[in-house]
């Protein structure tokens, strides 16, 4: 996700979720638009890039500061400096040094000092010095803490920021991951509107806000989504990333966070004090004691692929990676620039070893000091198949409840071979590892790169296969015809939790936006019931179902597709809506009920899918299948699931008895129907035998 302008971000947008063609042409576009390329810091030569490459030190060498009250040890991986220094500072940001201490040579690169006395509350750089010059001050990779704007890090006795409880706290316990049902969101669009009625609009603190209420009397915020049922929540970059100003949090800012900076500390404008660097690290666990409480996972949106580009008109060789080791975190291209998979400026090596572990070393700190439940990867592909197993196999030693799904693609091309890429298609490759279905995705609504494309529900021709595929989790399934499939022409999936189902996230229009874009000659009342027939798709869909916050109240953007940067005034959550469109949101709110109630729209497996889910299609701009043998434990013996995208209400023919669960908005009819049921315009209906 590139933040440095708006033209970079949003060829990023449209390159990397796209089909293959299109995005070949795509990237064409792209490299067609940036006229030069930064160049590395460090000259090319195969030589240098091998040894880049195969550079090691131990795997098990921990470069985590080591804090006791009697003494504190300093480390750093540099293994091109001739001399570190460590600059101690009484705040995070102003003044001199209060002292300076030169750090050792260990082995294999690895420079160490360890200072006598109790270090708390000791903010600290490093300070590489490499051909004679030394290098910019710089946290560390290994900052655990940080203080404004996340110049300088802390010493921290991490265990005084654990909230009442910390040692017991815990999130779900899954079965399987797609027991799941996510929730997308921003922390700040949650709480920023007065409206909300929110005491800290914006903050940690405010998400799990209780008993806040808009005008009309409706839950908001932290209450409406217990209200409606989700199980986790994903949080958009959460870690100190660049953009916003922390000293400025007074102006009207926004930024989604794709541009990292301190990998392992909360970002601090989310904070009520973002110059105390234990401040947000309280706060952040808080806000996840709080979910759990309730029990809500968390899930981190974590962005491993690419760094931010510090300073005015971005500059790679200026982030804490190349302050440490210029040039090894990063791929290179042949001619010496940094290659750039991400479309915004650079990408990391997760084929190096250090950088592996670097990520492996993160997200494992990150779900054990923080209890994180689960963690989405951005543009995944960017990263190696192995190292990519690699996280999943050490997360889950943390918590076997925990996973990891990310986006199957990359933003333009790499150095890194396809073949070792963690791309959707190689899905399978990666046992424990679930990734997004831009199939289920563009065949319910339309291409995301194209606003006049639309999709099952408002009107394609032939998207029914596409559906099908989604329906099942993108398994093989003998009744699918793979050759008319959207994007895939063959299952890339083990298992159906592998497949994200999801028709909108933060990326592109909301759905009620890409249906009024795509469809300008539809109704109101059209609109709203493409909308509801498309997230019911993903709610009665066997991967994981995910769903964009506010959704479930229509939520607009006012059609903008790329609101990184945008006002609050785009990308809030208007409060308002829920009282307009209180009908849809009790759609919703039913609609994660009837999954949650009825296991067999999760099976865990594919073979129990195979052996339990059978389509039965009975025209164009139809799709039906039934769900057999109590399947997954659940309660109804056989469940008989019929989509109708039609603008008119169909006579869809009935061998047995059933009895009506859900038809157009009702929900728990539990009314007898035989030979024949009539299905509303642009719906779904669920039957059932006991």
């Amino acid at each position: 996700m590139s933040m440095l302008s708006r033209k970079r971000t949003t060829c990023n947008m449209l390159i990397k979720e796209s089909s293959l063609m299109h995005r070949f042409l795509l990237i064409l576009i792209f490299m067609a638009s940036i006229s030069c390329k930064e160049k590395s810091s460090i000259p090319y030569t195969p030589e240098v890039h091998t040894a880049f490459r195969d550079y090691k030190t131990p795997i098990d060498t921990n470069l985590w500061l080591d804090y006791s009250k009697e003494s504190t040890t300093f480390k750093i991986w540099s293994p091109v400096a001739s001399q570190v220094q460590l600059h101690l500072y009484k705040s995070g940001n102003g003044g001199d040094p209060i002292a300076t201490h030169a750090l050792e040579p260990n082995t294999n690169g690895i420079w160490t000092k360890t200072l006598k006395g109790d270090y708390n509350g000791t903010y600290y750089t490093y300070q590489i010095m490499k051909n004679q010059q030394w290098l910019q001050e710089t946290p560390g990779i290994y900052a655990q803490a940080v203080g404004v704007n996340g110049q300088r890090a802390m010493v921290l006795d991490l265990k005084s920021t654990n909230p009442e409880g910390w040692e017991t706290d815990k999130g779900p316990t899954l079965k399987s991951p797609n027991d799941a049902i996510i929730y997308e969101l921003h922390i700040r669009d949650m709480t920023i509107q007065p409206e909300s009625g929110s005491s800290m609009p914006g903050k940690y603190m405010g998400l799990i806000e209780k008993g806040t209420k808009d005008p009309n009397g409706k839950m908001t915020g932290f209450d409406h989504m217990l209200e409606m049922g989700i199980s986790y929540v994903h949080l958009l970059p959460t870690y100190d990333h660049y953009s916003i100003d922390e000293t400025k949090l007074d102006s009207a800012q926004f930024n989604w966070g794709y541009d990292p900076q301190n990998y392992n500390v909360p970002e601090g404008s989310f904070s009520s004090d973002p110059y105390n660097a234990e401040v947000r690290i309280k706060e952040f666990k808080k806000m996840v004691s709080g979910f759990h409480k309730n029990g809500i996972g968390v899930i981190l949106d974590v962005v491993y692929n690419h760094t931010g580009m510090p300073g005015e008109g971005g500059n790679t060789d200026a982030s804490n990676f190349s302050l440490e080791f210029p040039g090894y975190y990063y791929r290179q291209n042949e001619d010496g620039s940094y290659s750039d998979a991400s479309a915004c400026g650079n990408e990391t090596a997760s084929d190096r070893e250090m950088m592996r572990e670097f990520i492996i070393n993160s997200v494992t700190y990150w779900a054990e000091e923080y209890h994180l439940d689960g963690f989405r990867f951005d543009l995944m592909g960017i990263h190696d198949i192995e190292t990519m197993n690699a996280v999943t196999e050490a997360l889950k030693e943390v918590n076997p409840s925990i996973f990891v799904y990310g986006e199957g693609w990359t933003a333009g091309e790499s150095p890194l071979p396809i073949e070792k890429r963690a791309l959707k298609a190689h899905t399978k490759q990666m046992p424990a590892i679930t990734a997004f279905s831009d199939d289920i995705r563009d065949g319910i609504k339309g291409s995301v790169f194209d606003d006049q494309s639309t999709g099952f529900v408002s009107g394609a021709q032939n998207t029914e296969e596409s559906i099908k595929f989604g329906v099942v989790g993108s398994i093989q399934h003998p009744q699918i015809d793979y050759k008319a499939v959207n994007y895939s022409d063959a299952p890339w999936t083990n298992e159906p939790w592998q497949a994200i189902s999801y028709v909108s996230c933060h990326d592109n229009h909301t759905i009620y936006d890409k249906l009024h874009v795509s469809r300008r000659d539809a109704s109101e009342e059209d609109i709203i019931a493409m909308d509801k027939l498309a997230n019911a798709i993903v709610l009665t869909s066997q991967g994981i179902p995910f769903i964009h916050a506010g959704a479930e109240m229509l939520r607009t953007k006012n059609e903008e597709h790329n609101s990184y940067n945008l006002p609050d005034i785009i990308n809030q959550l208007d409060w308002s809506r829920k009282t307009t469109y209180h009908n849809v949101v009790t759609y919703y709110k039913n609609l994660i009920a009837l999954r949650k109630s009825h296991p067999a729209f999760r099976m865990p497996t594919s073979d129990d899918v195979r052996k339990n889910l059978v389509f039965n299609t009975v025209d164009k701009g139809v799709v039906s299948y039934q769900i057999s043998n109590h399947a997954n434990g659940d309660d109804w013996k056989d469940i008989y699931v019929i989509y109708n995208a039609k603008t008119t209400p169909i006579q869809y023919p009935l061998e047995e008895d059933w009895n009506i669960a859900v038809l157009g908005d009702e929900f728990n009819k539990n009314t007898p129907v035989s030979s024949e049921l009539e299905v509303p315009k642009l719906s779904m209906a669920v039957l059932y035998q006991k």
